[in-house]
C-alpha cells in the first residue's frame, strides 16, 4: 500500500480513504477544480505471450477492443454468474494489460485467475509501485494539457505520455485518473497544485455515484449479476465475443430479461452514511433492496447507490430510519454495446 501521508501529506481515515483539511471538499469539486489520492483503487497488471488470450477466456470485455486508446469496462464472475470483481482494462503494450480495480479485490481476483493461469503464457502482479490521482473540475482537461502537457483523452479512453498514463471518467463534471510511478507522485502533485485544492478520496466515490458507477468491494463479491449493477447499460460487457465465465448465466438474463434487482441511485433525508448491504425497506420493515454504497455531497446530504427489486414497492422506502428519495441515473437502462464506445458512429 501508498504511504499517502509521507507522498502527499494526506490523513489515512482507513485502509481505503484518505482525508485533507480542505473546508467542504464536495463542494469545492463543484465550485473549482480538486486533486486527490485515488487510495481504494489498484493495478493489477497481466502480461505474457498469452495476456489478451487468457484474458479474453474470463473477462466480460472484448479484449480486442482495447487498442487505440478505448479503455473498456470488463467484469469477471463465477460460472454462476456472479461477479468477482469489475474493473476498467489498460492495454499498455502489445501483450501488457492493467486492471484497474478496488484494491480490496485484487488479491481475491488474483487468486481466482491463477486458477486458470497455468494454461497459459500470463504472469499476474500488483502493481504497487503505481500510484494512482484523480483530477475533478470543469478546468480539469485544461490543467492536464497545460500543467502536465498531456492532451486529454475521451471518456472511456487512455492516453500516455512516457511513464504517465491518463483515463478519462464520467461524472458531473469532467474527471480525470492518472497513473504514475510512485517516485513520480511529488512531481505531478506540486504541479497540479497552484490551481488545484486537495481533497479526499470520498470526494471521487461520490462522482462515482453520481455517474452511476458501481465499483465493487470485497463485501460485494459474488453477489450479483453484472445487469444488476446496471453493467450493461455501461459499455460493461460483449454480448458479441465467444465464451468467458460465467457468460451463459450473464447472456440468459440479458436475452430472456431474468434480472430481478437493479441498481438505482438515491438521495437520504439525513446525514448518517449506511455501510453497504443496509436493507432498504418499505413502512412495514420489508426489505426491497440494500446499500450498495454511500458519500456525502457537498449539502451535507447522504447520496447513494442501491440494488433494488424492480416490482413497485408499497409505499415509501427508507434506509435506517432515512426517507429515500430516488434520483435520476444519468444514463439509459438499456444495452450499451462497447463495440460502440471504441469505434463511434461519426455524427452526421
Amino acid at each position: 500500500m501508498i504511504d499517502w501521508s509521507a507522498l502527499v501529506g494526506a490523513t489515512p481515515l482507513d485502509e481505503r480513504r484518505v482525508e485533507f483539511d480542505t473546508p467542504n471538499q464536495a463542494r469545492q469539486a463543484l465550485d473549482a477544480s480538486v486533486r486527490t489520492p485515488l487510495a481504494h483503487l489498484g493495478v493489477l497488471e497481466i502480461s505474457g505471450t498469452d495476456a489478451e488470450r487468457f484474458l479474453q477466456g474470463q473477462a466480460s470485455a472484448q479484449l480486442s477492443l482495447a487498442s487505440s486508446g478505448f479503455a473498456p469496462l470488463t467484469c469477471f464472475c463465477t460460472p454462476k454468474g456472479r461477479m468477482l470483481a469489475n474493473a476498467q482494462v489498460v492495454r499498455v503494450e502489445d501483450q501488457r494489460f492493467w486492471l484497474i480495480l478496488e484494491h480490496s479485490l485484487m488479491a481475491s481476483l488474483k487468486a481466482h485467475l491463477g486458477k486458470f493461469a497455468a494454461f497459459y503464457k500470463a504472469d499476474m502482479q500488483e502493481r504497487d509501485d503505481l500510484a494512482l490521482l484523480g483530477l475533478i473540475g470543469n478546468d480539469a482537461p485544461a490543467l492536464l494539457e497545460a500543467k502536465l502537457d498531456i492532451e486529454p483523452p475521451a471518456v472511456w479512453h487512455h492516453v500516455c505520455r512516457g511513464s504517465w498514463h491518463v483515463l478519462r471518467h464520467p461524472g458531473p463534471r469532467s474527471r480525470l485518473m492518472l497513473i504514475v510511478p510512485k517516485q513520480d507522485v511529488n512531481t505531478v502533485w506540486d504541479a497540479l497544485t497552484p490551481q488545484t485544492f486537495p481533497v479526499g478520496n470520498a470526494v471521487w466515490c461520490l462522482h462515482d455515484i453520481q455517474a452511476g458507477m458501481a465499483w465493487m468491494r470485497d463485501v460485494h463479491r459474488d453477489t450479483y449479476l453484472p445487469q444488476m449493477i446496471n453493467w450493461e447499460a455501461l459499455g460493461g460487457i460483449s454480448f458479441k465475443k465467444g465464451c468467458y465465465t460465467g457468460q451463459e448465466v450473464v447472456a440468459r438474463a440479458h436475452f430472456r430479461g431474468q434480472v430481478k434487482k437493479r441498481l438505482i441511485r438515491a438521495q437520504l433525508e439525513g446525514a448518517e452514511l449506511p455501510a453497504p448491504g443496509t436493507a432498504v425497506e418499505d413502512p412495514e420493515g420489508k426489505a426491497h433492496g440494500e446499500v450498495f454504497c454511500a458519500e456525502l455531497d457537498a449539502y451535507g446530504q447522504v447520496e447513494i447507490l442501491a440494488v433494488v427489486t424492480t416490482r413497485e414497492a408499497p409505499g415509501p422506502l427508507s434506509v435506517d430510519g432515512q426517507r429515500f428519495k430516488p434520483l435520476k441515473l444519468p444514463y439509459v437502462v438499456e444495452r450499451l454495446d462497447p463495440e460502440s464506445l471504441a469505434h463511434p458512429t461519426p455524427k452526421a
